[in-house]
């Protein structure tokens, strides 16, 4: 296993000062029912807070990702390739070896008070899921969103992961100081294609709730509808469906994202498809035989049919995701402007 390759913006693949060397790891498994057959990798990280590449087509600038690998197993997540920097395995490899950056809540908060950070915008959940199944025995998201609030540093966290409501008090905390965006992401809400693309993550209609819940709280939560897998839930229909449960859920928008396969999740999506809808996998070579991205065409009609859907039952505009800034004291709020909607998260 290759440790000291990992570099550390090795999330986004740039080639800096290793993360962390071979002697600092500890390597442990548990014995308990929620976590048999997984392997997590303690480690104590060097930096936290990750650059993302300027080509990328990400909407923020900066990231922290606690953990590397996820239990959620989504079989099209594109961050499978990252696990191939540790000569880990992309697949199933990619489920159950999760890194875990120990030092996490404590190495943000030095990061956040040096000099050198200049307060701007952090997103989390962008590589894999903060609120995965580890979160819950090594709770490194308390001590996380405690840095952001205490240093008033604006965020968002975007997450399939209904664990997230454990820190909602801690989340309205953040957001009496500085501006905070919640996110989920619910791309269907049909069972039997939940249960086999998405077989580690909570139900769509739950994490719907959690929507719901910090819409009682006063915080509105955007859902990010990714991925729309082209024909199996991409029917006019199904897409009807999806939008409706949105719209009860409370959200506050909507963004639809097609399925893209990059090189790591594309073999592993592909060999799923193969077992389970084998009669697609023409279709899909056609599909995609330009690269990792749906044509321009496909993603346009998914999109327009989303948002048409989405007026129709009251929910407003995808705001823009640029990061945000706290306004000083009396100073008027700035309108928000119109911004894509075609973003690169899962």
């Amino acid at each position: 296993m290759r440790w000291e390759n990992l570099t550390v913006d090795s999330d986004h693949g740039r080639a800096d000062a290793a993360l962390f060397g071979a002697d600092a790891v500890t390597t442990r498994t548990f014995d308990t029912p929620e976590f048999r057959g997984m392997t997590f990798h303690e480690i104590r990280a060097r930096s936290i807070i990750n650059r993302v590449p300027g080509a990328s087509r990400m909407p923020f600038e900066w990231t922290v990702n606690p953990y590397r690998g996820c239990s959620h197993a989504c079989v099209y997540c594109f961050a499978r390739k990252t696990h191939s920097y540790l000569d880990l395995d992309t697949g199933l490899g990619f489920d159950s070896q999760i890194v875990v950056k120990t030092n996490a809540p404590e190495l943000l908060r030095r990061q956040l008070a040096s000099h050198r950070w200049r307060g701007e915008h952090i997103a989390m959940g962008t590589n894999v899921d903060c609120y995965q199944r580890a979160e819950g025995r090594y709770r490194l998201m308390p001590g996380i969103i405690s840095a952001l609030r205490d240093h008033a540093n604006p965020f968002s966290i975007l997450t399939k992961g209904t664990l997230i409501l454990r820190d909602l008090d801690l989340i309205r905390q953040a957001a009496e100081v500085t501006d905070v965006g919640i996110s989920v992401s619910v791309g269907f809400t049909e069972p039997e294609l939940w249960r086999t693309v998405e077989p580690g993550t909570p139900a769509p209609e739950r994490r719907l709730d959690v929507v719901r819940t910090f819409g009682r709280h006063g915080i509105g939560c955007g859902v990010l509808m990714a991925p729309v897998i082209p024909f199996l839930s991409d029917r006019p229909d199904q897409l009807r469906a999806t939008v409706r449960a949105i719209a009860a859920s409370g959200a506050t928008s909507v963004t639809p994202l097609v399925l893209h396969l990059r090189p790591g999740a594309r073999e592993w999506f592909m060999s799923w498809l193969e077992q389970h809808h084998p009669h697609l996998v023409p279709r899909y070579l056609r599909l995609y035989a330009e690269g990792s991205y749906a044509p321009k065409w496909y993603q346009r009609r998914v999109t327009r049919q989303v948002h048409e859907l989405a007026e129709e039952y009251g929910i407003g505009p995808t705001r823009a995701g640029a990061p945000r800034r706290i306004r000083p004291p009396d100073a008027p709020e700035q309108p928000s402007t119109p911004g894509a909607t075609q973003l690169s998260l899962l």
